[in-house]
């Protein structure tokens, strides 16, 4: 079995000089689902952050399917077929529930973008909710459409931070579901 995430010895410092990550060495191989555990402030969002882009790591290396990764920002990670879910979802507030799923496929420049993103979000239930604006949606349905255009690309390696948080328990197993 390959190795679907490598990293070695993976620091990053925040500019105010906090070590957030001191030498982090994961393997994960192909396949696995694993959880981070740790108290808050432990660093688990921030290794997430660094692992999608938003955050470069200040030294150490990453290897995604055993190639180095450079990932620099979203769009790195999109490419290295990395999916997210974020725990706060990062929805784009002006996107309606559906432009906000269809927004990965577009950008890989996906032709039947707007049918795959109705399909993704019926499977989570929101079917009935595509032209809703993130404003207008509760804190399970904002996760569910960050869940469904997470989903909708098909990552090789999907991150999860806090993936069934603002879900109820019958939601969360129907998303548990889906994600395997």
């Amino acid at each position: 079995m390959s190795v679907a995430l490598q990293l070695s010895g993976v620091t990053n410092t925040y500019k105010s000089g906090v070590s957030a990550l001191k030498g982090i060495d994961l393997t994960v191989a192909e396949g696995d689902f694993f959880a981070l555990l740790g108290p808050n402030g432990a660093g688990k969002s921030t290794l997430m952050s660094v692992l999608y882009g938003f955050y470069a790591a200040d030294s150490g290396s990453i290897a995604i399917f055993e190639q180095p990764a450079n990932i620099r920002n979203s769009d790195d990670a999109i490419a290295l077929g990395i999916g997210m879910v974020h725990q706060h979802f990062m929805l784009v507030d002006t996107l309606t529930a559906l432009e906000n799923v269809m927004l990965p496929l577009e950008l890989r420049g996906e032709r039947n973008a707007r049918a795959l993103a109705t399909e993704m979000l019926g499977r989570v239930g929101l079917g009935a909710r595509l032209g809703h604006y993130p404003k207008l949606l509760s804190g399970g349905e904002q996760q569910r459409v960050a869940l469904a255009r997470a989903f909708v690309v098909r990552p090789a390696l999907l991150l999860a931070d806090e993936l069934t948080g603002s879900l109820d328990h019958a939601t969360g197993e129907s998303v548990m579901q889906l994600m395997f």
